[in-house]
């Protein structure tokens, strides 16, 4: 689509609308005026009399439309609040003119971004009641009744986490980014096991190399790791072996007399075995993933996954005899082959199994992924809409509650993912990592590493090499970067 912004240059915030209005467009930016009906956008920002006004002219489809958005002008005295402020004015518009255009309305109205607890959460931190914040996802967002219920549950959630931090408080993020076989989807870095079997030792060493680095620099900083989070990839494709390294060079090195959580996402379950389980207890893990994303053989197959659903009870019979207090399992909405009927069919099945939490997740199609280059056989976004609402009705009338969510680009639907829970078994991790409370230190492959300092308001990144061989041949640089590093205490 054509897109001509005047009065501003708030191309980002425009091209984030247009992703979750017409997925199928690209933006452009052409010098000369666009052809009598093509399809275009001219988004303009005026700023008159204490007033910032949105005004978007839509063509589509041989239509034009024309809607108006506005708000009181904060100024120039602040330059963050300026800029959000003048960015929801020029996508209230945007988006008022593309669902006149469409027809429809989306779930979380003219909200664009990852996540979307935030917006509750501060509006609450700034003193409004939990009221007056769900007013102002209604009446400034457009947010639909279920997922304003849903952003203000997750909202609750994260404030009590929030609450309950010290500030020489972080989490600790190991990442294992290999896997037994690619999954359609994925798009993350991570390496088949059967292609890379020889690099797992020596990743598995420098592994500990790293974690004896951060631990020696958290002790210097006075820093205190609230919880772990073993995440990959599949953790649970190193040998108990390689696992019984790692784990104990991080109780060696690492003080976790203050953790509160300690979490392994073994995820596929054909690297669950009892032994690899009875491992993980004994270094104190006491949250597991098995993530079998359907229950139905046909769409395992479809994604690329060698276990079957008999697979995923055996392994989830081996979860329950290890003892895991709090166990989780994952489910995907619109994956390729999958139905109504199918998806309804492996939740129902999952919540039988009495998981504490089921995270819920929407298909998105990820750059790198298979299926973005095939994107064929994918349920419509009305069926992934109709998966969602059976999974909130279930979920709740059987007790759970949600905790925690987020939104990534492409996504069906432009829905989310939520995290599910029985109360009191929330992932503290998944809402500190989340909504970004505090510092989380990433180790490992492709581990990105976010500095948190909430008083200040501030972010840094510092990143991992993304691929194994990469991370494994330069260890020492890695090393040598974190006693560089100025680790603030939030």
């Amino acid at each position: 689509m054509k897109l001509y912004l005047k009065g501003h240059d708030y191309k980002y915030a425009t091209e984030q609308m247009l992703l979750m209005l017409f997925p199928g467009q690209r933006p452009e930016y052409p010098a000369e005026p666009t052809a009598e009906g093509e399809d275009s956008l001219v988004l303009t920002l005026s700023r008159t009399a204490g007033r910032a006004t949105g005004h978007a002219v839509l063509t589509w489809e041989g239509r034009r439309y024309s809607r108006f958005a506005w708000a009181a002008d904060p100024g120039e005295d602040d330059r963050l609040e300026r800029d959000r402020v003048l960015q929801r004015v020029l996508k209230n518009a945007f988006y008022r003119a593309g669902t006149d255009a469409l027809g429809r309305e989306s779930a979380w109205g003219a909200l664009t971004g990852v996540r979307p607890v935030k917006v509750p959460t501060k509006a609450i931190t700034k003193g409004l009641t939990p009221a007056q914040a769900e007013r102002q996802l209604r009446d400034l967002y457009r947010v639909s009744p279920d997922r304003r219920r849903l952003a203000m549950d997750c909202a609750r959630a994260t404030l009590a986490v929030r609450d309950s931090l010290k500030p020489e408080e972080l989490s600790l993020y190991v990442g294992v980014p290999f896997c037994p076989t690619r999954c359609a989807y994925c798009s993350f870095v991570s390496a088949d096991v059967g292609k890379t079997l020889s690099m797992l030792e020596p990743y598995a060493q420098a592994l500990c190399r790293e974690i004896a680095a951060a631990g020696a620099m958290l002790k210097r900083a006075g820093r205190k790791v609230r919880s772990v989070y073993f995440g990959g990839g599949t953790p649970t494709t190193l040998s108990a072996q390689q696992l019984d390294l790692v784990m104990s060079a991080l109780e060696q090195h690492v003080d976790l007399s203050g953790c509160t959580e300690y979490t392994v996402e073994a995820g596929r379950p054909d690297t669950i075995t009892a032994e690899k389980l009875s491992v993980l207890r004994q270094h104190g893990c006491d949250r597991i993933s098995v993530n079998p994303q359907s229950m139905s053989e046909a769409v395992l197959r479809a994604i690329g996954r060698s276990h079957t659903p008999e697979d995923i009870l055996k392994a989830w019979d081996l979860v329950a005899q290890a003892g895991f207090p709090v166990r989780n399992m994952d489910l995907i909405a619109g994956l390729p082959a999958d139905s109504e009927a199918g998806f309804r069919d492996s939740l129902d099945r999952v919540i039988a199994l009495d998981p504490e939490n089921i995270t819920v997740h929407t298909l998105a199609l990820k750059k790198g992924s298979r299926l973005m280059l095939e994107g064929s056989g994918l349920p419509t976004p009305e069926a992934v809409a109709a998966m969602l609402d059976y999974a909130w009705q279930t979920l709740r009338a059987a007790g759970y509650v949600p905790y925690y969510l987020y939104r990534q680009k492409y996504m069906s639907g432009g829905f989310e993912n939520v995290g599910w829970c029985r109360p009191g078994t929330e992932s503290l991790y998944n809402i500190c990592m989340m909504e970004e409370l505090h510092t989380i230190v990433s180790l490992g492959s492709g581990g990105v590493t976010k500095l948190i300092d909430p008083a200040a308001g501030s972010l840094k990144r510092l990143s991992n090499p993304k691929f194994p061989k990469e991370y494994i041949e330069h260890i020492d640089d890695i090393i040598a970067q974190k006693e560089e590093i100025a680790w603030p205490i939030s």
